[in-house]
C-alpha cells in the first residue's frame, strides 16, 4: 500500500488516496445529532428549517463559482480549504451554541461542500489521463463513495455512545478532530497538471469534424505533454464505439496548437467559467451527460424518506433504522460493483437501470400493503427498494466516469459543478413533490411514483450516457 504523500505514486496509490478521503469526509458523528443539537439550545422547528435552508443555498449559488476557480488554481489546495472550513463549522458550532453560531457555521459549510464538489472528481481523473489509466476512474469512484457510505453508518453508530461519554461537547469535538484528519488525506492527494490543452470556447461546438485524429505533435496517445510551460493532451476527433459523429465532436485540429500565453488571475477565472459553461451546454454529448448524471443522482433525495416509508408500512421505529440499512447495504453493494460495471454497454445499463425502477415501485407499493398482508412484504419491499437502490448508483458512478472522457476543454472541474449544480434542482424537485403528494397519497404511493423517474432515465441511457472511450 502506497505511502500517503505527495510523491507521485501508481494507480493502486491514488485509489487509497481517494478512499481515505472519501472515507473520512463523513466519518462525523455530529451528523446524528446536529439536529437535536439545535433544538436543546432553544431552536425553533423554523429556525432550523432556516439553517438548512441557508446551508443549502449557500452551496447552490457557489456550485459553479467554485468549479472554475477549481480549473483557475491548484484543486489540491482548493480540497484542503474545503477540509479546513468545515473543521471550522464544528468548532465554531462547540464555542457559540446560538442562532447566529449555528448559522455562520452553515454558512462557511456550504462554502466547503462547494469547494469539494467536482473538485475531487477533476483532480483524480487528470491523474489517471497523467498516468495513462482513465479506465480505472470508475473503479476507484466506487470504491470511494463506497467508503462514504461504511462510514457514515459508523458515524451514526458512534454518535449515541460519544454523546453519552461527554454530551455534545464531545461528539463535536470529535467531529473537529476527524475533519482535521481529513485534511490531512486532502494534503496526501496526488496534485497532476491539467491534463487537456486550453482549447478555446469557440472551438467548441456540435458541428462534425473532418475525418482523421488531430493530435499534439509528438504526444503519445492518450498522454498529455506540458510543452513550453503549456500543458496539452489529446484532443481526439472521435470516441470508440460512438454512433452520431455530432455526439463526439472536440476541437478541431487548430484548437491543438499550443498556446504558450494564458490568461493570469480574475482574467483566467473567467475564462474557465465562460469555457466550461459553453462546453456543458453546447457539446452534446456533454451536455446530454451532465443532464443525465444529474438526473441518476438528484433522484436518490428519496432515501431521505425511506425511514418515513417504513413507518407508514407498520414498522417499529427500531426496525425502521434495519430496514433503512437494507437500502445502504445496496447502495454500498452497486457502488463497489461500478468498477465492473463500467465496462457494460449502454442499452443493457438502460435494461438493468429500467428494471430497478419497476423493481423500486414494485417495493415500495410492497411496503404500503404490509400492514395488511404481513411484515414479510415490507422486508420483501425493502430488499426490492435495496437492490433498486444499488443499480442506480452503480450506473450514476459509470454515467460520471462517461462524462471525465467525454470533457475535451480545460474547464473539467466547471463543468462538473454544473452536473452538481442540476442534481441539487432534481433533488429539491423530489422533496417538493414529495411534499406535494403526500397531501392526497399515501407515502408508499408517492415513492413509488419517482421510480418512474428511473424508468425515464433508463429510456435515456442509450442515447445520453456518453460512449466509453478505451485507453489507447
Amino acid at each position: 500500500m502506497a505511502r500517503l504523500t505527495s510523491d507521485p505514486v501508481d494507480v493502486r496509490g491514488v485509489a487509497v488516496r481517494a478512499v481515505l478521503f472519501r472515507g473520512t469526509r463523513d466519518l462525523l458523528p455530529i451528523y446524528a445529532l446536529y439536529g437535536v443539537l439545535f433544538a436543546d439550545h432553544g431552536l425553533s422547528t423554523a429556525q432550523i428549517s432556516l439553517l438548512l435552508a441557508l446551508w443549502s443555498i449557500t452551496a447552490f449559488l457557489l456550485e459553479v463559482p467554485s468549479g472554475a476557480w477549481a480549473d483557475t488554481v491548484s484543486r489540491r489546495a482548493l480540497l484542503v480549504l474545503s477540509c479546513l472550513l468545515q473543521a471550522a463549522c464544528f468548532a465554531l458550532w462547540m464555542l457559540a451554541p446560538s442562532f447566529l453560531g449555528f448559522a455562520l457555521g452553515f454558512v462557511i459549510w456550504g462554502v466547503a461542500s462547494s469547494l469539494e464538489s467536482g473538485t475531487f472528481e477533476a483532480l483524480i481523473y487528470d491523474d489517471l489521463v497523467a498516468r495513462g489509466e482513465p479506465s480505472a476512474y470508475a473503479r476507484i469512484m466506487g470504491w470511494a463513495r463506497g467508503a462514504q457510505e461504511t462510514t457514515v453508518l459508523a458515524a451514526i453508530l458512534v454518535a449515541a455512545p460519544l454523546f453519552a461519554l461527554g454530551g455534545y461537547p464531545l461528539v463535536g469535538w470529535v467531529s473537529v478532530g476527524i475533519a482535521l484528519l481529513h485534511t490531512l488525506t486532502a494534503v496526501a492527494l496526488p496534485s497532476p497538471p491539467v491534463a487537456i490543452s486550453a482549447t478555446a470556447v469557440d472551438d467548441l461546438d456540435d458541428e462534425p469534424p473532418a475525418a482523421g485524429p488531430h493530435r499534439v505533435p509528438g504526444a503519445a496517445p492518450g498522454h498529455p505533454r506540458p510543452v513550453g510551460g503549456a500543458e496539452t493532451a489529446r484532443i481526439d476527433d472521435k470516441a470508440p464505439g460512438a454512433g452520431d459523429p455530432a455526439d463526439n465532436r472536440v476541437a478541431p485540429a487548430e484548437a491543438t496548437a499550443i498556446r504558450t500565453e494564458t490568461p493570469t488571475g480574475p482574467a483566467r477565472y473567467l475564462a474557465m467559467l465562460r469555457t466550461g459553461t459553453a462546453e456543458a451546454f453546447r457539446v452534446r454529448r456533454v451536455r446530454r451527460g451532465v443532464l443525465l448524471g444529474a438526473l441518476l443522482y438528484g433522484v436518490t433525495a428519496f432515501d431521505e424518506y425511506f425511514g418515513l416509508l417504513a413507518v407508514s408500512g407498520g414498522s417499529s421505529t427500531s426496525m425502521s433504522a434495519l430496514l433503512v440499512g437494507v437500502t445502504v447495504v445496496g447502495s454500498l453493494a452497486g457502488s463497489l460493483l461500478a468498477g465492473r460495471t463500467e465496462v457494460v454497454p449502454a442499452r443493457w445499463l438502460a435494461v438493468a437501470l429500467f428494471a430497478a425502477g419497476l423493481l423500486f415501485i414494485a417495493g415500495a407499493l410492497a411496503v404500503g400493503a404490509a400492514p395488511t398482508v404481513g411484515p414479510i412484504l415490507l422486508w420483501a419491499g425493502f430488499v426490492g427498494i435495496g437492490i433498486a437502490y444499488g443499480v442506480d448508483f452503480a450506473i450514476e458512478v459509470v454515467a460520471g466516469a462517461r462524462l471525465q472522457a467525454a470533457i475535451a476543454g480545460p474547464a473539467r472541474a466547471t463543468v462538473l459543478s454544473f452536473s452538481g449544480l442540476l442534481s441539487e434542482i432534481v433533488a429539491l424537485a423530489v422533496f417538493g413533490f414529495v411534499a406535494a403528494a403526500t397531501q392526497w397519497l399515501t407515502m408508499s404511493a408517492t415513492i413509488a411514483l419517482l421510480g418512474t423517474v428511473l424508468l425515464a432515465a433508463a429510456l435515456l441511457t442509450p442515447s445520453w450516457l456518453p460512449p466509453r472511450v478505451s485507453d489507447d
